[in-house]
């Protein structure tokens, strides 16, 4: 990659003028047209991520060894009680887990995010998104805001550069799980659910769009309005739901429980088919990568999987006072990340290497232990060269940390997502922001 980074850093400098004014309207692009979220604007940075096709394919076949561990754990759970007891999911959370099945897929969409070290290809997990899995929409729109940069069109005289369709294949990915499901009839209508407040993001109106497209009706519901009459899940439209496209994760779920009880009733007694249902939980919550590395666990693996996660799945361990001073983290901070168990967009995560004095280090992880919250090693990002002149005209090259999401729908990567940051954690609580991906060859 160093070769095609070089040259699309020689032609933004040699057309420094320009590459500022394209860059101009690049970002006048993302203003109008990229969703908020959280309430900002994307930020990105002049220069795309590039992979090789051979790092995609690198990417498609870690994927597929993840998902089909993840497919096992899921399984795994639903049959053996001991190994339920791992995960600690409060009765409420396990009885819908532990519906019957009415589809033929365990995880039906995933975002799975890893640490890639480009020079020499190792890497380790840093998160598995599932119902909840996001962004498509900012790649999409940061793909087509590169291709106002002049030198993006430069640099697309020499190489071919191909990026990823996420919307149109999700859709058809939905629709073949659909036409598994045991009340599946022939043209379903489809909510795409959240808590959205009245904040209704482009991503779900992308979604929206896509499946009727595609010629499904399509509704986006907050998932507090729905009603359960006569066993059918109504639209705030009045419409009878027949599919669900869940982009509520789970915790948010059981925190409002009392107030979805509709949507609830309606998953219970098998009225609405839940894309993905809730045993989708059991790989979201991070407390997964403590107990991929259980005893238990490698018990139903393969030898060559038990090896993977060796390799690939960070050290992890409840945060307890027996393991804060057995790995004594209150004096090696920078080797420590402390995350909730449960949680999304990086909230509550605390990493020694971010700056933190010794006394707010020993405070954060004094005032977790107990908490439902993990211990896990710090994992170094690779970081790359990038230029910020899409804000700043006078900016400089500098080093920004990676990481890589894989977007995996029905169990196949469909695309790939990019994140970096000028600090060695990468979230929005910090310095995030985001790159639109393309796969670079020779023409």
């Amino acid at each position: 990659m160093q070769n095609t980074e070089e040259f699309y850093k020689k032609l933004t400098d040699e057309s420094l003028d320009k590459s500022i004014a394209s860059a101009k309207i690049q970002q006048e692009y993302i203003k109008k047209y990229t969703a908020r979220y959280h309430g900002y604007y994307v930020h990105t940075l002049y220069i795309p991520k590039m992979f090789t096709e051979e790092m995609a394919e690198f990417f498609s076949k870690a994927a597929d060894t993840m998902y089909g561990i993840l497919e096992k754990v899921i399984r795994e759970y639903k049959t053996n009680a001991e190994y339920r007891k791992l995960f600690g999911f409060e009765k409420r959370l396990e009885k819908l887990i532990l519906r019957p099945d009415h589809y033929k897929c365990e995880l039906p969409i995933a975002r799975i995010d890893i640490f890639f070290n480009e020079d020499d290809f190792t890497f380790k997990f840093c998160e598995f998104n599932a119902d909840g899995s996001s962004a498509m929409n900012e790649d999409k729109e940061l793909n087509q805001a590169i291709r106002l940069t002049s030198t993006y069109n430069e640099f697309t005289k020499k190489y071919n550069a191909r990026t990823f369709e996420l919307f149109n294949s999700w859709v058809k990915t939905f629709m073949d799980i659909y036409q598994t499901y045991d009340k599946a009839v022939e043209t379903p209508y489809v909510a795409i659910t959240d808590f959205f407040g009245g904040d209704i993001s482009r991503e779900f109106t992308a979604f929206k769009s896509a499946f009727e497209e595609n010629g499904i009706e399509c509704e986006i519901c907050e998932i507090t309005d729905l009603r359960y009459n006569n066993g059918k899940l109504i639209s705030p439209n009045g419409r009878h739901i027949n599919a669900v496209y869940r982009r509520a994760v789970t915790c948010d779920i059981m925190r409002n429980y009392n107030k979805v009880q509709p949507f609830i009733k309606a998953a219970e007694n098998n009225d609405v088919c839940l894309i993905g249902d809730f045993k989708t939980q059991i790989i979201h919550n991070k407390i997964v990568f403590k107990i991929l590395h259980d005893n238990m666990t490698a018990a139903f693996l393969t030898p060559d999987e038990v090896q993977f996660i060796k390799e690939h799945i960070p050290y992890t361990v409840s945060l307890t006072k027996d393991q804060v001073e057995k790995h004594d983290v209150l004096r090696t901070k920078n080797k420590w990340v402390i995350k909730p168990e449960d949680s999304y967009a990086s909230k509550g995560v605390y990493a020694g290497v971010e700056n933190m004095t010794d006394e707010e280090w020993t405070q954060a992880v004094n005032n977790n232990i107990g908490n439902h919250y993990l211990l896990q090693e710090y994992c170094e990002p690779y970081s790359s060269w990038n230029i910020d002149i899409t804000h700043d005209e006078n900016a400089q090259y500098k080093k920004y940390s990676n990481i890589t999401g894989i977007y995996v729908y029905g169990g196949k990567m469909a695309g790939l997502y990019s994140r970096i940051a000028k600090n060695s954690i990468i979230s929005t609580q910090y310095s995030e922001m985001s790159l639109p991906t393309i796969i670079v060859s020779e023409k």
